[in-house]
């Protein structure tokens, strides 16, 4: 079954608020033909529109071969919230990698951030980007947790952007009696996922890159000269990135036994006007302590923009029904507040949830399994891949580096086994434990 197809309309945006609401872009024609390039990259989201735009800067011939649209996967649906640090904490980070390595990550996270408010500005892209994110804890022992950890990065890795809340101050924020305190990080930021993604498309392009829309790659074929063939033509290059993440599908066996595709659910509801205040009462996002996540922020236009809810199949479940209910569990106030829209989509994880970058051919690069941090990222991924191609590939190593075990089975048995461990940690979550 391929994810590009089982729960999307071919060559069209998901029905999502960030699509109704984005800013117009032409389509791109299909390849057609025999190409020649020096970079062939597969998948337009944040990585590889990311590693176009800095190839593309650089001089080099780049053809992005996308299957639907620019942005049409994660980078278009999801909750558009740009972290800091990696996905995993610092200290379990030291833990895993040492404590050198860790505060190499953390400056590779603070680069990230960097980037990508950089880029922003440096474009001119209009996507409602806005500082502060909040942790909200549902049990004192997280927000204790959360304490020590602002604590530590404030005296190892002289981050002092991070205030823990306690019951009161994360009220004065968050009006929901579902959670005890937490922390907020105004490092962190937030956006319209879509919209930054079109504008990495639109610099891109003006840079030299060329994007093919509606060219979905069915092979590749490593080698000396990598080639990217879809069923109206073939791109050959000096290099292939893969950037296709949750999407990927078969193209790289090698890649797929490390990374493993998930859905996650997003809703938007009408303009709360005044009820906003009931909501959030500041331009702040939030990401809460469930194993799997809930998150959400108020749009430009006072819409609840709220994601969460999982589902263990290829196939979209009941969307309203599976993000209603912990929107509900949230605010139970807003059961009279009308959904407007509704999407989902696949994005991508790794076993540690680290990040896994590999060369996993003759003339291959890739980066991917993000695990839902990847808006910062995936943008410098892409970044680290065209400084790989151009000679300095010292990002790129660091990242590949890390320890990514491969899923228990390979790619053949790792849906089961992912679908068993999280029926498990969702179970532990209902149940307070």
């Amino acid at each position: 079954m391929n994810l590009l197809h089982v729960n999307d309309r071919a060559g069209e945006y998901p029905k999502s608020w960030y699509a109704a609401t984005a800013a117009p872009m032409p389509t791109f024609a299909p390849l057609a033909g025999a190409v020649r390039a020096d970079v062939c990259i597969i998948g337009a989201g944040y990585t590889g529109l990311s590693a176009a735009l800095h190839l593309a800067e650089r001089g080099l011939k780049v053809v992005v071969l996308e299957a639907h649209r620019a942005g049409f996967g994660a980078s278009g649906r999801n909750g558009g919230q740009v972290g800091s640090g990696q996905r995993l904490e610092q200290g379990e980070l030291e833990r895993i990698v040492g404590r050198d390595m860790a505060r190499r990550l953390w400056d590779v996270g603070q680069d990230a951030k960097a980037l990508v408010a950089d880029l922003i500005a440096r474009h001119a892209i209009a996507c409602d980007h806005a500082p502060g994110i909040v942790h909200a804890c549902r049990r004192p022992s997280e927000v204790a947790h959360a304490r020590a950890n602002a604590e530590l990065l404030a005296s190892r890795y002289d981050y002092a952007q991070i205030t823990p809340l306690d019951r009161d101050g994360l009220r004065e924020i968050l009006p929901s009696e579902a959670y005890c305190g937490g922390d907020l990080d105004m490092g962190a930021s937030h956006l319209h996922p879509l919209n930054y993604a079109l504008g990495l498309a639109r610099a891109a392009v003006a840079a030299g890159a060329v994007i093919c829309e509606k060219s979905e790659v069915i092979r590749i074929t490593p080698g000396p000269r990598p080639r990217a063939t879809t069923v109206a033509g073939e791109v050959e290059a000096d290099h292939l990135i893969l950037a296709a993440n949750g999407y990927l599908g078969n193209l790289a066996p090698a890649v797929a036994s490390h990374v493993m595709p998930i859905n996650n659910f997003v809703l938007a509801t009408e303009p709360l006007g005044p009820r906003a205040a009931d909501v959030l009462r500041r331009n702040v996002a939030v990401a809460d302590s469930r194993f799997v996540v809930n998150y959400w922020h108020l749009s430009a236009d006072q819409r609840l923009i709220f994601g969460g809810g999982e589902s263990y199949g290829y196939r979209f479940p009941d969307l309203l029904k599976t993000v209603r209910r912990p929107m509900l569990s949230v605010y139970p106030g807003l059961a009279d507040v009308a959904i407007t829209h509704v999407w989902g989509g696949t994005l991508a994880i790794t076993l540690n949830r680290l990040p896994y970058f590999a060369r996993p051919a003759q003339g291959v690069f890739s980066a991917s399994g993000y695990s839902g941090h990847g808006v910062a990222m995936a943008t410098l991924a892409g970044r680290m891949l065209a400084e790989a191609v151009a000679g300095d590939a010292s990002g790129f190593d660091l990242m590949a580096s890390l320890p990514t075990p491969r899923f228990p089975g390979g790619a053949a048995l790792r849906w089961p086994l992912l679908v068993a461990a999280m029926t498990w940690f969702s179970m532990r979550d209902r149940l307070g434990l």
